[in-house]
């Protein structure tokens, strides 16, 4: 029989060709993932008791420079509750921006144990399919005794987009996955 060069070298021709196509692939899926962090700010995470009752505060509008988002807050706040939701109890927001101490007289007003009071530390809409800048979205958590004012635990959360977003995603859709997460840790 007489071979020729594509019977010969087909194997490790394909093989190269798959190698460098499973690679891209790789390359490629991966700036389609976000990722997120989530940053504890003590030590081990305090354990909450699901029948107590939580108050969510609103925070301020999240800004990027000269520019403010408005509703981020809001939907922050949302995000934080419907987390907690899966926990305790009973969960409670507020309607707008309170600063602490107005939050503070809201839960212990409605006899919550707990008040939660996220703040939005970055918040970056961006044209990622175009512009190659991901969106971003960082918060705090404070979680709070109603009765004592003390913080019983909190935590910084981060996300980023991946760069393949294909122009639907937003910072707040970075942010359920890892408030889950501190969420369920805490109960």
């Amino acid at each position: 029989m007489h071979a020729t060069w594509n019977t010969l070298g087909a194997s490790s021709k394909d093989k190269l060709v798959r190698k460098f196509y499973f690679m891209f692939l790789a390359v490629a899926l991966s700036a389609c993932a976000d990722s997120h962090q989530l940053m504890r700010m003590g030590g081990s995470a305090a354990k909450l008791d699901p029948q107590g009752k939580v108050f969510v505060s609103v925070p301020n509008d999240g800004r990027h420079n000269q520019t403010t988002y408005y509703g981020s807050g809001l939907n922050t706040a949302q995000i934080v509750v419907l987390a907690f939701s899966q926990r305790a109890k009973k969960v409670e927001s507020g309607h707008h921006y309170q600063d602490f101490d107005s939050a503070l007289a809201a839960a212990q007003k409605a006899s919550t144990m707990y008040l939660v009071v996220p703040t939005i530390l970055e918040w970056e809409d961006r044209a990622t399919e175009w512009s190659g800048i991901p969106d971003k979205a960082s918060i705090s958590l404070a979680v709070v005794n109603t009765v004592t004012g003390a913080t019983i635990d909190s935590a910084i959360i981060k996300g980023k987009s991946g760069l393949a977003t294909f122009g639907g995603d937003h910072p707040q859709d970075l942010l359920p996955m890892p408030v889950g997460e501190y969420v369920n840790s805490l109960y």
